[in-house]
C-alpha cells in the first residue's frame, strides 16, 4: 500500500478543518472549538476552522504546519508540526479575531490556557495526528510520524513533545510505540468540568 506525504496547501482547508474537528473532539461530545465558537453546529464550525487555517497569523492550526497523508490520490490523514516560539498563544488569538471572534473569546482560552504546560522553545510540537475512518491501521499516522521526524532532524530539533488528554489511551498507546514518554501530567478541575476529562499529558520523544 503505498502511502503519499506531502505538505499541506491553502487547497487543503476543508480536509484539515475536518481531521481538526475530530481530533479535538476526541470521543468527546464538544472539544475546544465547540467552545471557542459557542456552537456545536457541524457546518459553522468546519467552516470556521477552514478560514483558522488559512489565517495572516501563524497560528499553529495554519495550514504551513501540516502534512497529509494520501492513498489512491485521496487524503486519509494529518499531522501537525509547529515551532511554539512562533505559534504562540499570541498568534492564536489574533487568528481568532481575524475570522470574527470577539474578545469574549479569551474566556474560553482561559479556561484552555489554566490547564497548560510551559513549553520549551527549543521543541518541536506535534498536533492533530488523525486518519479518516476506513483507514485506521493501514500504517497512515507511522508514515506521517516518520517524515515528521525526518523533516524535525534537518531543522535542528532533536526533542519532539504532544499533548493528549488524561484518558486517551489508545492516543498514549500510540505515541508510546512511537518512542514517546510521559513527561508531566496535569489534572485541571475547569478543564474537566467543561470537557469531561481529567486534564492533560505531555509526551516527549528524542530523535
Amino acid at each position: 500500500m503505498n502511502i503519499k506525504i506531502r505538505k499541506a496547501e491553502a487547497k487543503d482547508a476543508p480536509f484539515l478543518a475536518e481531521m481538526i474537528l475530530q481530533s479535538t473532539r476526541a470521543g468527546k461530545k464538544g472539544g475546544i472549538f465547540d467552545m471557542i465558537f459557542e456552537t456545536n453546529d457541524d457546518a459553522e464550525i468546519l467552516k470556521k476552522l477552514e478560514a483558522l487555517t488559512c489565517t495572516e497569523a501563524k497560528n499553529h492550526c495554519h495550514f504551513n504546519n501540516f502534512l497529509i497523508a494520501e492513498l489512491d490520490e485521496q487524503s486519509v490523514g494529518t499531522l501537525c508540526s509547529y515551532e511554539p516560539r512562533i505559534a504562540t498563544h499570541k498568534t492564536f488569538r489574533d487568528a481568532l479575531y481575524e475570522i470574527g471572534c470577539s474578545e469574549s473569546v479569551n474566556e474560553s482560552l482561559k479556561i484552555i490556557y489554566d490547564c497548560d504546560f510551559e513549553l520549551n522553545n527549543r521543541t518541536l510540537m506535534f498536533d492533530f495526528m488523525e486518519e479518516k475512518k476506513g483507514f485506521i491501521d493501514v500504517g497512515v499516522l507511522k508514515a506521517l510520524m516518520q517524515k515528521s521526524l525526518l523533516t524535525a532532524r534537518l531543522k535542528g530539533y532533536r526533542i519532539a513533545q504532544t499533548i493528549v488528554e488524561i484518558g486517551s489511551m489508545d492516543n498514549i498507546l500510540f505515541y508510546k510505540k512511537l518512542g514517546f514518554h510521559k513527561v508531566k501530567e496535569m489534572e485541571c478541575e475547569s478543564y474537566k468540568e467543561h470537557f469531561g476529562r481529567a486534564g492533560l499529558v505531555l509526551l516527549a520523544t528524542e530523535f
